[in-house]
């Protein structure tokens, strides 16, 4: 298969042809009312039943619109015509009332659309533990079904935002001999990040003729690269999906989960989102790409990918300016994946700190200057001499994390 030509383009969800979507406030938030009452419930809709698919959580304490959700995909076949989202309370461990709000949601939304209500998909963020009021969210998508459009995706992209800084949207194009694929996404998330598939939920659409299973196939591929390649504090959420539809709008047939057509823009926008995740993680002030290299398999690379990424001390180092390569060979050391230290050698930017178990501490000031940017390149080799090399996006740690954190629900 050749390279496509992708291109990026203007807006998120609506940007493939079949789609349309609303945002609208129905007091689910409280703060702020009448005008200013803050966006908190979210619709988007295909024009007819799509395939469908979608990579969830693997945390144990799982929230009843995964659990709602699961369930729809494998009943409906993997088609699903609309997708339903709230924002300002997770609708987690909150037992069978839950469970009767979130299947109450996904048959309101069913009445909405005209569709069943297993081809409905359900997704909700926010506070753990509290009760989410299934009558503010039947008002919600009662209007929302009402400010439908093409040009509904902006609105969408902010109702479905918790403690996240800034809205998050992305959109491109693959152009190649059997025609253009759009593909475009929204996504929220800004503390408790670790998908591993955090409060992290994420919506891709395309335009692309695919079918359900392959969809899904391409999802896992590009969810493992991206979405599943960023940390911001190491918690795994109990709500955290990604769900993708295909429309076909485009008449452009995909067979395979590894065409380029469909996977390269899929990549693409599912990167970006990923990385403004990091970028806008709570109390973030720099974002961090942790690449290692030199690893003996896939997996070992993620591992110390990941583990460096997770490290306090890493990223408390990297706040203040620190370079502490000593905390990156350290987490890579623990991390459990084969190590060398004799071989083993740490970059800051273009700065080389630490090499065949030689430390050069006299370019420390070069490498601080390089840890003074807001966006930084970190790269470890395990040592082992491996091939295989991985990338995880990370950021730093400051006292406005801890801030926000000892203050969530107060």
């Amino acid at each position: 298969m050749g390279q496509p030509l992708v291109q990026t383009i203007p807006g998120g969800v609506t940007a493939p042809r079949g789609f349309r979507a609303a945002g609208v406030a129905c007091g689910i938030k409280r703060r702020g009312t009448g005008a200013s009452a803050p966006l908190d419930f979210a619709l988007l809709v295909a024009d007819r039943p799509v395939p469908a698919a979608a990579v969830f959580t693997t945390n144990k304490a799982v929230a009843a619109p995964v659990v709602v959700s699961k369930a729809h995909l494998a009943a409906s076949g993997g088609m699903a015509q609309a997708v339903a989202v709230n924002s300002g309370c997770a609708n987690a461990c909150t037992g069978a009332a839950g469970m009767t709000v979130a299947n109450g949601m996904a048959a309101a939304a069913a009445r909405a659309v005209s569709c069943r209500p297993d081809q409905v998909l359900i997704a909700s963020t926010g506070v753990i533990g509290v009760p989410l009021d299934l009558a503010k969210v039947e008002a919600g998508i009662a209007s929302a079904a009402q400010a439908l459009g093409r040009d509904g995706g902006a609105d969408a992209m902010r109702a479905i935002m918790t403690t996240d800084p800034f809205p998050k949207e992305a959109a491109a194009t693959a152009t190649g001999p059997a025609g253009t694929v759009t593909v475009g996404g929204m996504c929220k998330g800004s503390g408790m990040i670790e998908p591993r598939m955090a409060t992290m939920l994420g919506f891709l659409t395309t335009d692309a003729a695919v079918a359900p299973d392959v969809l899904a196939r391409a999802l896992r591929r590009v969810v493992d690269e991206t979405f599943n390649a960023i940390t911001v504090d190491g918690e795994c959420s109990t709500n955290d999906c990604v769900f993708a539809l295909a429309s076909g709008a485009s008449g452009v047939s995909i067979t395979s989960d590894d065409d380029p057509l469909l996977i390269e823009p899929m990549r693409q926008v599912a990167g970006h989102l990923a990385r403004e995740i990091v970028r806008g993680g709570e109390g973030a002030t720099k974002l961090v790409a942790i690449r290692v290299t030199g690893a003996r398999s896939l997996d070992d690379a993620r591992l110390a990918a990941r583990t460096i990424a997770n490290s306090p001390l890493v990223k408390t180092a990297i706040h203040g300016g620190d370079p502490n390569w000593g905390r990156l060979i350290a987490a890579a050391g623990r991390s459990g994946a084969d190590f060398d230290l004799d071989r083993a050698s740490v970059t800051i930017g273009a700065v080389r700190l630490f090499e065949s178990g030689v430390p050069h501490d006299e370019r420390a000031d070069e490498a601080a200057t390089v840890l003074a940017a807001k966006t930084i390149d970190i790269a470890v080799d395990l040592g082992t001499g491996g091939a295989h090399e991985a990338t995880m996006w990370t950021c730093d740690f400051s006292a406005e994390y801890v801030k926000i954190n000892a203050e969530y629900r107060t």
